[in-house]
């Protein structure tokens, strides 16, 4: 316990062991130093191996708003970090399992999976995680050693998956209860609290200098939209491409054409509202498909001599989905599935896929969740890598049900919920 304390101290702070003048530039004195690491010692003292009690929004059932409750969190078990959260952000797949995918055996739960933290504690096993280390919970975790995780070809990873099912921590797994039932944990992260407990191979150690606050937004949708251009689509120099659905995810591809260095990307929303933003982040070209009688397909068509290179839907609709590929070029167009539904089948004329056009699926952009996401906090703190823009509005997690509204109606971008103080 001493020395993970001792290490978060050091991790924060640098002052040298001998008096030099550029000491007397920091911020910190050693007497703060030793306060803030009495602090660490009192704080893992008062929580390590114990249950916390501290507040979450809870989904006790679809289709109504989230409640917020005193919970108990388990201390971490083998292999498992307890996590303070201090920020998480608003993620349409939250919405999604909430409104549309509302099988009953998910409830009661603590959804949200876009966050950032704090290792509060950890469990036996864990060799790479202490506590104080300022961390990205992951929804798809990276073991390193399962044949998937060794192959270049994929982000998946055997272990994760069959640890969280998809999509949650079975009750007789999850480490949260409230008023006496346990709490199904979402997407093995449930973030929407102030702690929650995750299997350390979905823990991505970050630069303790970034702002919680900001990339927690790297946990999922900007690395699901960025990534889904980068790496699965593998944007081309001077591409032509088209990116359906201007959220978070579409502005990321957005993002991730433009660095790829696309020399025209196309933004398509039914929600001209989206566009100046989209602006911001590359797009060229703006289409609203309520604006046009004919598939929006033929207006692409139209406007790029037959086709777009690439194409990417990020709604999550079948229909959209099919609509993304028919405004690839027939020949090479390549379309990439990033919108999230278990709702409906997609189907196709085989014609689109014979005529040459590649169908590709994207989770989480690609990429390694443990390897990938340290280099995006970092080009993010280099100012290579936007953030901040995406984020339309901030809010306290007890205002969490206004979050999902103005999500429902298209009023925000991201909003961040700040959940507890570092």
């Amino acid at each position: 316990m001493f020395a993970n304390c001792l290490h978060t101290i050091k991790s924060r702070i640098s002052f040298p062991l001998l008096p030099t003048p550029a000491a007397a530039q920091l911020p910190l004195s050693p007497i703060h130093s030793a306060a803030a690491f009495l602090t660490c010692i009192a704080e893992t003292m008062a929580t390590a191996g114990k249950v916390i009690k501290c507040k979450a929004a809870v989904a006790w059932e679809p289709n109504k708003p989230l409640v917020i409750e005193e919970i108990e969190v388990s201390p971490p078990g083998p292999n498992q970090v307890r996590i303070k959260i201090v920020a998480t952000a608003v993620c349409h797949t939250d919405l999604y399992r909430l409104l549309e995918d509302t099988s009953p055996e998910g409830f009661p739960t603590v959804l949200g999976h876009e966050a950032a933290g704090i290792v509060e504690s950890v469990g036996p096993g864990v060799t790479e995680l202490k506590p104080g280390d300022h961390v990205i919970p992951l929804f798809i975790g990276q073991c390193r050693e399962c044949r998937f995780c060794k192959s270049p070809k994929t982000n998946q990873c055997v272990k994760a998956w069959a640890g969280t099912g998809n999509s949650a921590m079975a009750p007789e797994k999850s480490a949260f209860t409230c008023k006496g039932k346990h709490l199904n944990q979402f997407a093995g992260t449930s973030t929407f609290s102030e702690y929650t407990v995750v299997n350390d191979l979905a823990v991505a150690k970050i630069d303790p200098a970034a702002p919680l606050d900001k990339v927690c937004l790297i946990g999922c949708g900007i690395c699901t939209g960025y990534g889904a251009a980068v790496n699965t689509a593998k944007v081309e120099p001077g591409s032509t491409c088209a990116v359906f659905g201007l959220g978070a995810v579409g502005l990321a591809a957005v993002m991730g054409c433009q660095a790829a260095g696309a020399k025209r990307i196309i933004a398509v929303d039914i929600n001209p509202d989206k566009f100046e933003k989209a602006k911001v982040f590359g797009a060229t070209d703006f289409v609203n498909p309520k604006d046009h009688s004919k598939p929006i397909s033929e207006v692409i068509a139209e406007m790029t001599d037959g086709g777009v290179d690439f194409s990417l839907e990020c709604v999550g609709n079948v229909g959209v989905m099919r609509s993304a590929l028919e405004s690839c070029v027939q020949g090479w167009g390549v379309s990439v599935i990033v919108g999230w539904t278990t709702l409906h089948n997609v189907s196709v004329r085989p014609l689109q896929m014979i005529a040459g056009r590649t169908w590709k699926g994207s989770v989480f952009g690609g990429f390694k969740g443990r390897d990938g996401v340290p280099p995006m906090v970092k080009a993010y703190m280099d100012k290579k890598l936007k953030v901040d823009e995406f984020i339309t509005h901030t809010l306290p997690l007890d205002q969490v049900n206004d979050a999902i509204e103005m999500m429902k109606h298209g009023k925000c971008i991201r909003t961040v919920l700040n959940v507890s103080t570092e």
